[in-house]
């Protein structure tokens, strides 16, 4: 495992490439996980199957975890803070895809670092903000600030709900935490009972979102979020959006903030 004393001379680390290969059962198990329905057929047909573009991040999870394993930062006090993906074409059925990653900017937010790990290919582009407390201080800069949220009345209204078996379903998916399914780890950092995945929420979220636009999921090509707060399995989330020009500014209940959606057909 590699050290540094310093976060910020993480910047710019090549964390590789890696060709990950999936089927067609993958990108249904994964469009189940996230909320579709027996009659989205496009979704959970192989005969007419249409991959939700945030399969992609499912993909290219190895990346973050491989900047932990280096030992950037403590991988049992890091949490993920944001995520953005931008869809540059529509994934596949099923075969094989080459991903290269590499460290972006490292914040120095003082009491903490953000790295943000982006992940790159012909198909899309991901990036994930890691804030590790402990990791700040280095002298670096702080980075942009938190956005200020929509005002006035949010033009969209919908809800997202979560079925309780959800986190057993999208934990197959290559998220294997022990927060995600067991009581006992989720008790020991603080919750009552097993959390959602952020990343199950954010993609869960642009399925309602979409048929509250008219859209179809498969067709969102801009999506990023804030993690605010943990949402559980089973729970409803109001889903409340500000369509603008270039899309929709949303939020989920407290469990994610900041957030922005672009489908196009």
């Amino acid at each position: 495992m590699t050290t540094t004393l310093n976060a910020g001379s993480w910047r710019g680390t090549d964390l590789g490439t890696r060709t990950v290969s999936y089927t067609e059962r993958d990108a249904i198990l994964y469009a189940l996980a996230v909320g579709a329905k027996a009659t989205d057929l496009d979704l959970v047909m192989e005969d007419r199957l249409r991959v939700l573009p945030t399969f992609a991040l499912t993909l290219a999870q190895w990346a973050p975890d491989e900047l932990g394993s280096r030992g950037a930062f403590d991988t049992k006090t890091a949490l993920h803070g944001s995520q953005e993906l931008t869809v540059l074409a529509p994934l596949p059925r099923s075969g094989e895809i080459a991903l290269s990653a590499r460290v972006g900017e490292v914040w120095d937010k003082g009491a903490a670092a953000v790295f943000e790990v982006v992940v790159e290919s012909d198909y899309f582009v991901a990036t994930w903000s890691l804030f590790a407390p402990g990791y700040g201080g280095f002298g670096g800069e702080r980075g942009p600030s938190k956005p200020a949220g929509p005002s006035g009345d949010p033009t969209v209204t919908t809800d997202l709900v979560t079925a309780g078996n959800q986190t057993a379903l999208y934990r197959l998916l290559g998220d294997m935490h022990h927060i995600h399914i067991d009581p006992v780890a989720a008790a020991v950092i603080g919750q009552p009972r097993p959390i959602m995945h952020g990343l199950c929420t954010l993609a869960a979220s642009t399925l309602p979102l979409a048929r509250e636009l008219g859209s179809h999921p498969a067709d969102l090509v801009q999506l990023s979020g804030r993690f605010a707060a943990p949402m559980f399995p089973g729970d409803t989330q109001p889903i409340r959006g500000w369509l603008g020009d270039r899309g929709v500014d949303f939020e989920v209940g407290g469990a994610i903030t900041g957030a922005h959606a672009r489908f196009e057909a």
